[in-house]
């Protein structure tokens, strides 16, 4: 088997789908016998994941990561940006945070030389352990007002000689002026980089477009290597909270209704992905006070500025419905910001989220935070209340919460500390996001409201045949030899 260069997947635009096409082509590798690894060099995202070494990732490459079915690593994604409003994100660096900086202040500042050079070592870093190495842009190629400081798209592609396919998304239309202008807007060096396209969501018979490939063939010296209709019943993780804006939103009937409350700075929303699987639910996304009333339980998701979003629910009146909800034998329950928003107390002395030094909680949970610029981020086998099964999940949080009274912890990890309270059944907090990943948890969770036998889904398992269908789609519409025979080079 010859080595493959690296293999790099940009866009015309964002949400063109490169970040499936990235994990489908990982699981194919693998099914070939290669030693695949996901690498994008800079994300910006509040869904990260922790890696086994304590450090802090995207979720995307997580997530490809795992349809290479290798563990996650820093060096998959070196810098990533959490968004904390206000124009700010939090750069995390190498998997720990390094600090707040603006949007004007990242992007102007010496055009990023230290974080491309960072990245860069990163990539030869994960290099040395596998192959390929199976790339990811970000947004559109061809953003010219940010290309010298671009990091992440043809300035690494360029850099590591990388073979560079151009994803489209013809769903959302002009797709030959994107393609074209995409292209046609690179310098002459990095087009020569570009080895083939890819016509992403297409509706309809794929073969009505066999014209368009040869138009655009014609137009840019560039093949079509696969035209991807789009699919709607392969589930891969999604990595935008954008999504969110075309879930459920409302009350079903016959189903046991779950409402998260709908943060303004929401993070890991992934922590519900399996819950929508389970055929009791309706989980839907929403902060009007009617739609929360009608829930069986409510949940507070994780925030990247808990005192802002705490403040943000107030205004709409939110905690004294909760409060009220609870006391009419409903569940309500927080996972990480929404664990330190129920308790009594945040305090932010240092005024690391932003100018609010202390607010007041919803008052559920008998306890006192205090947001620290120390990051805890750490991947956690633990025990849920007196269940004797192991269950998985993670911690990434910036806060440390002190209990009032006694109080029963929620879960007890294998490395011997507890996390989280249980007020009662119906009410309880954590601060370990994934803890919903787990059918034992899930079904303490229904338990109130559900009568139904208990669900044996797997969501590992269910990924893992997910990554295989994604692999097969990809396989039977794009021409996976010429990407082979492109990257292909000989062993020395």
């Amino acid at each position: 088997m010859k080595e493959l260069k690296p293999i790099m997947f940009v866009g015309t635009c964002s949400d063109a789908g490169k970040s499936v096409i990235n994990a489908g082509f990982c699981r194919i590798l693998k099914q070939d016998g290669y030693r695949p690894a996901p690498f994008k060099a800079q994300n910006m995202s509040l869904n990260s994941y922790a890696t086994p070494e304590g450090f802090e990732i995207g979720r995307a490459q997580a997530t490809q990561a795992e349809a290479c079915e290798i563990a996650c690593h820093t060096d998959m994604n070196p810098v990533l940006l959490k968004p904390s409003g206000e124009m700010m994100s939090q750069v995390i660096l190498n998997g720990k945070p390094v600090g707040n900086r603006s949007a004007y202040e990242y992007f102007r500042k010496d055009d990023n030389a230290r974080l491309f050079d960072e990245a860069y070592a990163a990539f030869e870093r994960l290099q040395k352990r596998y192959s390929p190495i199976v790339m990811e842009g970000a947004g559109s190629i061809s953003e010219l007002n940010l290309k010298k400081r671009d990091i992440v798209n043809m300035r690494m592609a360029k850099r590591v000689g990388a073979d560079v396919y151009l994803v489209a998304d013809i769903d959302r239309g002009g797709v030959f002026a994107s393609v074209y202008g995409s292209i046609m807007l690179l310098e002459e060096e990095e087009r020569q980089l570009i080895k083939g396209i890819i016509i992403n969501k297409f509706r309809g018979d794929v073969r009505l477009f066999d014209e368009g490939r040869q138009i655009i063939q014609d137009l840019t010296g560039i093949p079509v290597v696969g035209v991807v209709p789009y699919f709607k019943d392969i589930y891969i993780e999604d990595e935008d909270s954008v999504v969110l804006d075309a879930r459920n939103s409302e009350a079903a009937e016959g189903k046991v209704n779950i409402a998260v409350v709908k943060l303004q700075q929401m993070s890991n929303f992934t922590d519900f992905n399996a819950l929508q699987f389970d055929k009791r639910v309706h989980v839907y996304y929403t902060t009007d006070l009617q739609q929360i009333e009608k829930a069986d339980i409510v949940i507070l998701p994780g925030s990247k500025s808990t005192i802002k979003d705490l403040q943000f629910i107030r205004e709409k009146q939110i905690p004294e419905v909760l409060k009220k909800m609870y006391a009419a034998g409903k569940t309500v329950i927080g996972i990480c910001g929404g664990y330190q928003m129920l308790g009594q107390n945040i305090s932010d002395p240092e005024q690391i989220e932003g100018a609010v030094k202390s607010v007041e909680g919803i008052g559920l949970l008998p306890m006192d935070t205090v947001i620290t610029d120390e990051k805890t981020t750490v991947q956690q086998q633990f025990y849920f209340m007196d269940d004797k099964h192991v269950c998985d999940g993670y911690e990434i949080h910036m806060g440390q919460s002190t209990f009032n009274s006694n109080v029963a912890p929620l879960v007890r990890t294998m490395d011997g500390h507890t996390d989280g309270v249980y007020l009662s059944e119906r009410c309880w907090g954590t601060y370990m996001h994934g803890i919903l990943d787990n059918a034992t948890v899930i079904n303490h969770l229904l338990r109130p409201f559900s009568s139904g036998k208990e669900d044996i889904f797997c969501y590992k398992t269910f990924k893992d045949d997910e990554y295989n269908r994604l692999a097969k789609h990809l396989r039977q519409h794009v021409n996976i030899e010429s990407i082979y025979e492109s990257a292909s080079v000989d062993i020395k």
